[in-house]
């Protein structure tokens, strides 16, 4: 593990990682959230979704530097008496698992596509391409909410688990274009270079071709865009989840944290919106500044 670090910290990556400082910071906040999130149990100092925990007359505190809030609290309570704290992380949870989940998805939905009409071509690119170009037709927020919403007139008593699993095929449903269009073009200037043609004159099978031979050759775009896609998955499940669409409210993300305190941001309560917003303005910043550093890491003109 000590080698496998070493060289990678040696290597024009992890030299370029060493000497961004931006790069360093984002990854440190990404990091914190990440482990925060994965370890919230042991992390937070509250459980928000323990129902036997929760004191009503604790409701809508402010934060503790203000002068009703408590150290208890330390970023106040919501409306039903959770502290906002412990909500944001156990909610940063959720946001972080549907992000990175439904662009998982729909990597591997748009590489395979994306060989295909590339190494192909013929009459299977030109309808891959032309389902492409329907599905960037529609604003993705609005295929979202149409899966979502069907999925939820048809799922009305849904488990948590296929309330989770409708999300993320909603967002995942036009995540996958960019990724075939992407790894189309580089399949197709791949295939006609020596080395493929040279495997092709040994007999070599056309998936094996792409498995060994192309497919390592085009990711380097993939995990560019798969690194600033994660931000925007994480935007767009806490905008379904603001719309009343998203998460079960059992399970609250911060886009369901968000909606919640939108209704007293008025009132005086502005902590019970504002920090869940600045979370998710956090989380996205931090991933979107990863994403253009490994973007400029990858590409050998910069270098």
């Amino acid at each position: 593990m000590k080698k496998t670090l070493a060289r990678w910290l040696d290597s024009d990556i992890g030299h370029s990682f060493r000497t961004s400082p931006v790069a360093m910071l984002a990854a440190a906040i990404a990091f914190v959230c990440v482990f925060c999130s994965i370890f919230a149990g042991w992390v937070s100092p509250h459980n928000p979704f323990d129902l036997a925990a929760l004191e009503l007359g604790d409701a809508r505190l402010p934060p503790a530097w203000e002068a009703e809030g408590t150290t208890k609290y330390l970023l106040g309570t919501d409306d039903q008496g959770r502290d906002i704290l412990s909500a944001l992380i156990y909610g940063a949870r959720i946001s972080l698992v549907v992000g990175m989940v439904s662009v998982v998805l729909s990597v591997m939905v748009g590489v395979l596509l994306g060989l295909l009409a590339g190494f192909w071509g013929g009459w299977l690119d030109a309808f891959l391409m032309r389902v492409c170009d329907v599905m960037l037709s529609f604003p993705p927020i609005l295929v979202a909410l149409l899966i979502a919403g069907v999925g939820r007139a048809l799922f009305p008593n849904a488990h948590d688990t296929v309330a989770f699993s409708v999300l993320i095929i909603s967002i995942s449903l036009t995540g996958w274009v960019q990724y075939a269009r992407t790894v189309r073009g580089s399949t197709m200037v791949e295939r006609n270079k020596e080395y493929v043609q040279a495997a092709r004159v040994t007999g070599v099978a056309p998936l094996r071709i792409m498995r060994r031979h192309v497919l390592p050759n085009v990711l380097g775009p993939v995990l560019v865009l798969a690194t600033i896609q994660v931000a925007t998955a994480i935007i767009t499940e806490a905008t379904l989840s603001f719309l009343g669409v998203g998460v079960p409210p059992t399970s609250p993300s911060l886009g369901t944290l968000i909606r919640v305190g939108n209704d007293y941001l008025f009132s005086g309560e502005w902590w019970i919106t504002v920090f869940p917003g600045l979370m998710l303005i956090l989380i996205a910043l931090s991933v979107n500044l990863l994403g253009d550093w490994l973007r400029d890491a990858l590409n050998p003109r910069l270098r």
